[in-house]
């Protein structure tokens, strides 16, 4: 491309995502080739949740099941699309009934396993499937020797920043440690009318902003596979988030708005960074075209070494009542289809799961390959692990309690390792 002569490896790989997001964007959903339809007992019922990522997540998917359904008469797809501040509700509430989904994209289930309520796919999909999808991911969704779960979408979380606040506070280089981070946002506070650094402290964010700090001070959720949340490192973490909050280099109320708030927030240029996902690039380009933003890794502590953390998706299956086994595999194949599952991405801003996918996107954009030998090495949520959703509810009504003063980091941190072992009787 010709506006791309002269920038660095990384830049490139941004415009010429943006380019292709762009394209994507308005040039619809393709879907898959003509195939045969599959021999499926008459009625056969698939109820599908899924999740809505942006306002293209259920015209796609509607295209999608009215496609499947033309060339499958037999089979019913059942779909609802829901945000996914409801999704535990909707799902929780069809168990309730005793009328649980076929299909549920869904990130964290290990709670479901313990129950023994999914199927596992080694047994509903075919190896030719199961081999396409990216091994470590395939292999993080693994509990036990049993594959309760495929992935379904994939991210890498990264720095994003508003260039022209950059240029206008004097800032030459995104921020690569937490000395830097605070001296950034300080000059965009001073500099400029926006506040520097977006943190993220609402419902759908506190675990991704816990982690990301957790793990730039050296922490995690988890040592040698226990439960290690109130380790030096962790509190030292969310310490330096807290400095953050009370140096007003942050939103003004983190615990408030969400991460699709702050990302509006660097584009109507009132907020300097955030950290976000490969998403943000589809975000930009449908809803702040004009905007000029950069990509950089996420700020660690100084002498750390750089920083990769990933976030999947994920798809799995009840046990129904009505289940037929056949007509799943062929629509879960049917939505990875390359034609399909290609835009799909694209117009979501993720990664792909898929080999294929891979190899297919690759043509146009370049750096994929980069970011998910970035997500091939990254740190993931501790979804495996049956208390991990018990975790994060605790944890959500702790952020604004950190940051105002009313809990230490050292209290709040004790407290979810309590309610991780399952110390803490208010978390049953």
């Amino acid at each position: 491309m010709r506006f791309a002569i002269g920038l660095t490896a990384s830049k490139r790989r941004t415009v010429a995502l943006a380019g292709f997001l762009l394209l994507a964007v308005t040039s619809g959903c393709s879907l898959p080739a003509d195939a045969p339809p599959i021999d499926s007992p008459p009625g056969s019922l698939i109820k599908f949740v899924a999740a809505e990522y942006s306002p293209l997540t259920k015209p796609m998917l509607e295209k999608l099941v009215r496609e499947f359904e033309s060339r499958n008469p037999t089979i019913n797809v059942e779909l609802q699309v829901v945000g996914w501040d409801i999704m535990d509700g909707i799902y929780t509430n069809m168990l309730a009934q005793n009328d649980p989904p076929d299909l549920l994209n869904v990130y964290n289930y290990s709670h479901l396993v313990e129950q023994g309520l999914l199927n596992d796919f080694e047994e509903l999909l075919p190896v030719s499937f199961r081999s396409n999808l990216q091994p470590y991911l395939v292999k993080l969704d693994r509990i036990g020797e049993k594959q309760y779960a495929i992935p379904y979408v994939a991210s890498v979380r990264s720095l994003y920043y508003n260039k022209k606040l950059f240029q206008q506070a004097g800032v030459q280089a995104p921020p690569a440690t937490w000395s830097e981070l605070k001296q950034t946002a300080a000059r965009i506070g001073s500099e400029t009318q926006a506040n520097g650094f977006g943190i993220g402290m609402s419902d759908d964010d506190i675990a991704g902003y816990l982690s990301y700090f957790f793990f730039g001070a050296g922490g995690g959720w988890l040592k040698d596979g226990r439960w290690a949340i109130n380790q030096p490192a962790n509190v030292e973490g969310l310490e330096m988030l807290k400095f953050m909050y009370e140096a007003n280099f942050t939103d003004e109320e983190p615990w408030m708005t969400t991460r699709e708030d702050k990302q509006r927030f660097v584009g109507e240029g009132t907020l300097g960074m955030l950290i976000s996902g490969n998403f943000f690039s589809s975000f930009a380009v449908r809803e702040f075209p004009d905007l000029e933003w950069g990509r950089s890794p996420i700020p660690v502590k100084d002498g750390m070494p750089p920083l990769h953390f990933g976030v999947q998706d994920v798809l799995v299956s009840f046990k129904t009542a009505h289940s037929d086994p056949k007509a799943i595999a062929s629509f879960i194949e049917f939505l990875y289809e390359d034609s399909y599952y290609t835009q799909m991405v694209l117009n979501e801003g993720f990664l792909p799961v898929t080999r294929t996918g891979e190899l297919t996107l690759a043509v146009n954009y370049p750096g994929i390959q980069a970011d998910l030998t970035d997500l091939s090495e990254a740190h993931f949520f501790p979804v495996e692990q049956e208390r991990w959703g018990i975790v994060i509810d605790a944890a959500r009504s702790l952020g604004s309690a950190v940051l105002e003063g009313r809990y230490s980091p050292q209290k709040a941190l004790d407290e979810l390792q309590s309610v991780a072992e399952g110390a803490d009787n208010r978390y049953r």
